[in-house]
């Protein structure tokens, strides 16, 4: 009986495929890749046609031994890796590591593990597509090159353990941006004014809010424009002037992408990115559920398309119609409005068997993986349901010229809701108003005026910062995790609550990047690249050419810094803090972890102790130092020399300049001064002795 050999990536893989294929077929994982470029050097011949070295990767000379002795026993060799670049590529190696040229091996690819698509695989078995392997080899040499051209000089110059790459220090300038914009936002006060009215001959009382004033749009700035408008509308009843009734629909959402589904994990679980595509992983490749042993419950999870298979689309209606009923049906898959090209041509994420709830298999998942699934199903299961309805209805009200409104609305229909609750839908759902109509005059109950401040643009978060990468065409699919997982690793950033933060390290790292190496990291060069990887996989353009293209002004940036670099070299500042045991002055030194204090006498003394910059600035707490910090994390901030004794902290640089308004201490925010008392609001200019 002839013998098929088919190789995956994991056990857990190879598991779930073993039970679909009968007993002439043996199924191997490679675990991930078995070739690689060498770790120790560059492993690119830039002088000749940058031919790449591929390696065995070390610990994988055993596997690939018992690999070739199966391979010699197969009269027929698949190739089973996953469905994009990075598998195909795998794949290729797979083919050189093991000789396979010249012996019986076809390419099969799946993006469900289920018993169907492997079965259709096999008969659709083709050959390696060189187009997609060159394009993650073009993507392999590029960050390569970056990383092994960049980072020895950073190394080198700036005394710190720094790294560059060509993904991550436009991440990492992104997140640094966005640092800058918050920390110089200027706060602009303004008010609102509500009015709590009761329609006459009713108890039950409503908010208005007002949105004109007989001047135009209601914008108030102060205080006393706000007292103002209030003295005008003392004694005042509101009128009615209209009331409109509409319906309006939401529509179902998109099933997910690999983009979404990180951002909801986010968002709604909390999960780092690195953790969803984790868990989506094991979700893929199979899990042991009872009675049907391993089961791959979700499609392949690297994808920006929200296709969906006719099949799986026709059996989610049929799904839908009988669990709730015809009238929560919807229409077909959605569509992207980008026009931007979908990666590998997948289906979007979704689960491969719809009449696997989340419910029927939480027993044999674990808490996470339960999570992740029911997000998956609920979200694809949502897609195929009808668009729910609202009722709304709008009264715009009137004294004196100032134009009031208020707004109900009330759920006529739940449709996809059901099931998933879309991000907006912490919105107050109110009984629509009763008895109001042009001629019902309301009573003012109470007025109620706010005070309030512009709020600076949120920090990134991890899902945030996928969506913005997404957006600017940085990164795909199957890099935005390992990206943020790095940059987060290398303590370029921390992450707070949620939120990403930049350490000083990553600021060094950033500007020096900015300064030497503004191509690498300019958003429009990266997303250009981008697409040149694309047209690689389309067969338009030559690996090879697109790095010949890219790596003379790699080469002469680096040497260029190289020189200019050469100056800039750090020298041990002498502080005046005497070492304890001999007497000499400290110097500062640079660590890992940021400047620390050390004993000139090294190696003979070896006394250290934690370096604090101080600002100039007096604590307004005890009157004593105040000097910059790091958090564990590594976050800068500002606080009293003698904590913990004192509290005091800030974000923000405090100056030695109080508030004129309040007295407090004053924060630099730019080239202004913001009071730090929030309910002041004054703000000044820098002078010019701190500017």
């Amino acid at each position: 009986m002839a013998k098929n050999l088919v190789i995956v990536e994991s056990p857990a893989k190879a598991k779930t495929i073993k039970k679909f294929l009968g007993k002439n077929y043996e199924v191997i994982a490679s675990n991930g890749h078995v070739r690689d470029l060498p770790k120790s050097q560059m492993g690119i011949d830039v002088e000749h046609d940058f031919e790449p070295k591929y390696i065995t990767i070390r610990g994988k000379g055993e596997l690939l031994a018992a690999l070739r002795k199966e391979v010699k026993k197969a009269d027929k060799v698949y190739l089973a890796t996953d469905p994009d670049r990075e598998g195909e590529a795998i794949s290729w190696h797979l083919s050189k590591a093991l000789n396979l040229e010249g012996k019986n091996y076809k390419r099969i690819t799946f993006n469900e593990i289920t018993k169907n698509a492997v079965k259709n695989s096999l008969k659709e078995a083709r050959d390696i597509d060189m187009n997609l392997v060159d394009a993650q080899q073009a993507r392999r040499v590029l960050d390569r090159l970056v990383g092994y051209e960049i980072s020895p000089v950073l190394w080198a110059k700036i005394k710190r353990g720094l790294s560059a790459g060509r993904v991550q220090s436009v991440a990492l300038r992104l997140i640094c941006d966005r640092e800058d914009e918050v920390n110089n936002f200027i706060p602009q006060e303004y008010w609102t004014l509500e009015a709590e009215v009761t329609p006459k001959g009713s108890k039950k009382s409503f908010v208005a809010k007002l949105n004109k004033t007989p001047n135009g749009k209601a914008d108030i700035h102060s205080k006393e424009e706000m007292e103002t408008i209030l003295a005008d509308l003392s004694g005042e009843m509101l009128q009615v002037k209209s009331v409109k009734k509409s319906e309006r629909t939401k529509k179902a959402p998109l099933p997910f992408t690999t983009s979404t589904l990180q951002q909801e994990a986010a968002r709604k679980l909390n999960f780092a990115t690195g953790k969803t595509m984790r868990i989506a992983q094991q979700l893929y490749e199979g899990v042991d559920i009872k009675g049907r042993g391993s089961v791959g419950l979700i499609t392949y999870l690297r994808t920006d398309s929200v296709r969906i298979s006719e099949e799986a689309n026709a059996a989610a209606l049929d799904y839908v119609a009988k669990q709730y009923g015809q009238d929560y049906v919807g229409g077909t898959a959605g569509k992207t409005a980008t026009g931007k090209k979908i990666q590998d041509a997948h289906e979007a994420i979704r689960p491969t068997d719809i009449t696997l709830s989340p419910v029927i298999v939480k027993d044999q998942l674990s808490r996470d993986q339960f999570r992740l699934y029911q997000l998956i199903y609920n979200r694809f299961l949502a897609s195929r349901m009808a668009a729910a309805k609202y009722e709304s209805e709008s009264v715009k009200m009137d004294a004196k010229g100032y134009e009031f409104g208020a707004t109900s609305t009330q759920m006529i229909f739940e449709g996809f809701m059901a099931v998933y609750a879309m991000e907006d839908e912490n919105d107050e759902l109110r009984n629509l108003f009763k008895n109001i109509d042009e001629n019902t005059e309301l009573a003012v109950k109470q007025w109620q005026d706010k005070q309030h401040f512009t709020q600076p643009p949120a920090h990134y978060t991890e899902g945030s910062l996928v969506k913005q990468l997404e957006e600017l065409g940085i990164g795909r699919p199957s890099t935005y995790a390992p990206t943020i997982s790095t940059i987060l690793a290398r303590r370029y950033i921390v992450k707070e609550n949620r939120n990403l933060y930049v350490t000083e390290l990553g600021e060094a790292v950033n500007q020096i990047m900015k300064k030497a190496f503004p191509v690498i990291v300019d958003t429009e060069f990266t997303a250009n690249m981008e697409s040149l990887l694309d047209k690689i996989e389309e067969g338009v353009i030559d690996w090879k050419t697109v790095v010949e293209n890219f790596y003379p002004d790699l080469d002469e940036a680096v040497k260029a810094a190289d020189e200019e670099l050469e100056h800039v070299k750090i020298e041990d500042e002498v502080s005046d803090e005497i070492c304890e045991e001999c007497g000499r002055n400290l110097v500062v030194k640079y660590g890992p972890h940021g400047k620390f204090l050390a004993c000139p006498g090294f190696p003979e003394c070896r006394f250290t102790k934690p370096y604090f910059e101080k600002i100039g600035v007096a604590c307004p707490k005890c009157g004593k130092d105040i000097v910059l910090k790091k958090t564990k994390k590594g976050r800068k901030y500002y606080g009293c020399i003698d904590n913990p004794e004192c509290d005091f902290m800030s974000w923000q640089k405090p100056s030695a300049v109080t508030c004129k308004k309040c007295g407090s201490i004053m924060l630099e925010k730019g080239n202004k001064l913001v009071c730090s008392n929030a309910e002041c609001g004054y703000v000044c200019e820098k002078p010019k002795n701190q500017e």
